[in-house]
């Protein structure tokens, strides 16, 4: 039991300094990603003993395939953000991170297809640590985590089409929010 909480604040003052800027914003979608991570991070501090338990189990095998999804999507959106989403003029926006200030609407490669594959990747993570060991009681912190993933998205979106306008937009109706083809 100590060390699930160890674990846990482990985890979570570092996040939590990292978040600072956004932390008490509740228009922010850092607000939410934060609301999300902290979630992660209580699935991850009480699934951790099941990691590699009954390893050809088939939640086991479904949890491993979340967690390369997961893997793959947050490399594939940071590359084609650094690769296509700066340009000259600069970006002043003091709550977002570095990586985040796209001046550039990146719409090619992993985005060509879903508008959000890092918070798609931190879905998979939810539900790739989630089945490591499946109880109601975290089920309920997957969902939540979830729904945060969800607003972060939404409040993403606003902030979003403020920034690069119609063309946002325009963008918005040819991808999907997290997963190719289907949401």
């Amino acid at each position: 039991m100590i060390e699930r909480w160890i674990i846990f604040l482990g985890l979570s003052i570092p996040v939590i300094l990292i978040s600072w800027r956004t932390m008490f914003n509740l228009k922010s979608h850092g607000f939410f990603r934060l609301l999300s991570l902290e979630c992660i991070i209580w699935i991850l501090s009480n699934n951790y003993r099941y990691w590699f338990r009954e390893p050809f189990s088939m939640l086991q095998i479904l949890s491993w395939l979340f967690l390369v999804i997961s893997l793959y999507l947050v490399i594939a959106g940071v590359v084609m953000m650094k690769k296509t989403g700066k340009s000259s003029r600069p970006r002043g926006d003091k709550e977002l991170y570095r990586f985040e200030k796209t001046t550039e609407l990146v719409d090619s490669g992993i985005f060509r297809y879903i508008r959000h594959p890092l918070y798609s990747s931190l879905l998979f993570l939810t539900w790739g640590i989630y089945l490591k060991h499946t109880t109601w009681q975290l089920l309920i912190f997957a969902e939540l985590s979830t729904l945060f993933l969800y607003l972060t998205s939404v409040f993403d979106e606003k902030e979003t089409l403020a920034y690069f306008g119609e063309s946002y937009g325009d963008y918005m109706k040819k991808s999907k929010r997290f997963i190719p083809f289907v949401f």
